[in-house]
C-alpha cells in the first residue's frame, strides 16, 4: 500500500495521475497548502523541504519527495510507463525539462499572471514570455508525435503525466492551445483517459479537466 500525500497542484496530479493509471492501491492525505499543513511537524518528516507531493511505500519502508523522484521510482518498481533503451533517457531528459523549467517557469506565470496580476509589469512579460516560449519548445517537440518520449510516434509514459497537468492550467498561463496544434492534440489526447480523470480530482474534486 502506498500513502501520498498531496493537494490539488499540477505537482500533486503528476503522481496521483501515475496511481492511477497503474491500478495500485494507495490512500490519500490531503495536506491543505492554502493552511500551511505542509509545514506540519509529521509532514516534514517525509518530506523535509516542506513541499507536496511525497509518498510513503509500505511494501518497501521507502518514502519520498519530489515529483521527478517519486515517478521515476513507482515506474521502475512495477515496469510501466517507461521508455525502453536510448529512449528512457530521451524520457528522462523531458522529464527533467518538466521539473527544471515547465514546472517552475509556469509557476510563476501563476503567480504574477493569475493571483497578483497588475503587480509588477516586468514579471508578467517576463512569464508570460517564457511561458510561450516553453509551450514552442514542447509543441515543436511533439511535431508528428502522439507522445513525447517513446520511438516513431512516441509512448505514453511519466514524461507526458508529468507535463500535462501544468498545460492544463493553459487559461492562467495566458495560452491559447489552438496556437499549439501539436500541443492541443497531445493534452486532449491524454485528458480523455480516464486514469487522467479520476487522478485530476485527487485529493477533491474542485473543477473539470479544463477543455480548449
Amino acid at each position: 500500500m502506498i500513502d501520498l500525500y498531496t493537494w490539488t497542484t499540477p505537482n500533486g496530479r503528476k503522481v496521483s495521475i501515475l496511481l492511477e493509471e497503474l491500478g495500485v492501491p494507495y490512500t490519500v492525505h490531503p495536506i491543505d497548502i492554502t493552511n500551511d499543513e505542509q509545514f506540519a511537524p509529521d509532514f516534514l518528516k517525509i518530506a523535509p523541504n516542506n513541499r507536496i507531493p511525497a509518498i510513503v511505500d509500505h511494501e518497501t519502508g521507502i518514502q519520498m519527495m519530489d515529483t521527478g523522484a517519486i515517478m521515476m521510482y513507482l515506474a521502475d518498481k512495477y515496469k510501466k510507463f517507461q521508455c525502453e533503451g536510448d529512449e528512457y533517457w530521451r524520457m528522462v531528459e523531458w522529464l527533467m525539462w518538466q521539473m527544471g523549467g515547465l514546472g517552475p517557469m509556469l509557476g510563476q506565470a501563476h503567480h504574477f499572471l493569475k493571483y497578483n496580476k497588475g503587480k509588477s509589469e516586468y514579471a508578467e512579460m517576463r512569464y508570460a514570455t517564457e511561458a510561450q516560449r516553453l509551450y514552442n519548445v514542447l509543441n515543436t517537440r511533439l511535431n508528428g508525435r502522439d507522445f513525447i518520449a517513446g520511438p516513431d510516434r512516441g509512448t505514453y509514459s511519466i514524461a507526458d503525466m508529468a507535463c500535462w497537468p501544468w498545460v492544463s492550467r493553459f487559461e492562467w498561463q495566458g495560452v491559447d492551445l489552438n496556437a499549439f496544434p501539436n500541443i492541443k492534440d497531445w493534452y486532449l489526447r491524454i485528458a480523455v483517459r480516464p486514469a487522467v480523470q479520476a487522478g485530476y480530482s485527487v485529493p477533491k474534486f474542485t473543477t473539470d479537466v479544463p477543455m480548449p
